[in-house]
């Protein structure tokens, strides 16, 4: 019997031990478990803060090239504006065209600018206003060659700056439509 008590102790002391160091793994992989769990969430943290600094990074771009293309389209339909008008008074003339010249090189590089930054949905507006004020420009150096100045040609051409400054209006509404400005482009003609 004293056999059996021995070998009793001893096989509960085993058995107490293996429990133990079982609990200890279970108690360690538990461990192991949780700090890759939190590792895991650190990372998704990290990568979501990397996410929303890109897309920060990316609205602030987009802003100022649609503030430097907004600027530099307006300011050249002005230009021309005031060529028209140096035209028709026939004073002037030199200085407009040397201005016309300088705001459409500005449009020029504010346009070239948003080609590699400009989403394509707003790039066609802005596609279209570009077109439509080099064929102003173009018009006007048609006019300028001619003398005496044709009053019929400027009025016509006259005519035509509330269609361009519409064209820049739409333009300016999708810009603030990509940057959530305004809910949706309306249609009108707001200078």
């Amino acid at each position: 019997m004293a056999v059996v008590g021995v070998v009793g102790t001893l096989g509960a002391s085993l058995l107490t031990q293996s429990r133990a160091d079982r609990n200890k793994r279970m108690e360690m992989q538990a461990a192991a478990e949780q700090r890759r769990e939190e590792r895991d969430h650190a990372e998704a943290v990290l990568e979501a803060e990397r996410a929303r600094h890109r897309a920060e990074e990316s609205l602030a771009l987009r802003r100022a090239c649609y503030i430097t293309l907004n600027t530099a389209a307006r300011q050249y339909l002005t230009a021309q504006v005031d060529f028209m008008h140096a035209l028709r008074n026939e004073t002037g003339v030199e200085a407009a065209l040397e201005q016309l010249e300088v705001r459409r090189t500005a449009l020029r590089e504010s346009y070239a600018e948003a080609q590699m930054i400009v989403p394509l949905q707003v790039m066609a507006v802005a596609g279209a206003a570009s077109r439509r004020l080099n064929a102003g420009y173009g018009r006007l150096k048609q006019l300028a060659a001619c003398t005496p100045h044709s009053q019929e040609d400027l009025d016509t051409f006259e005519a035509g700056v509330e269609q361009s400054w519409a064209i820049l209006s739409e333009m300016r509404q999708q810009m603030r439509h990509n940057l959530a400005v305004d809910a949706e482009p309306e249609s009108g003609t707001d200078l």
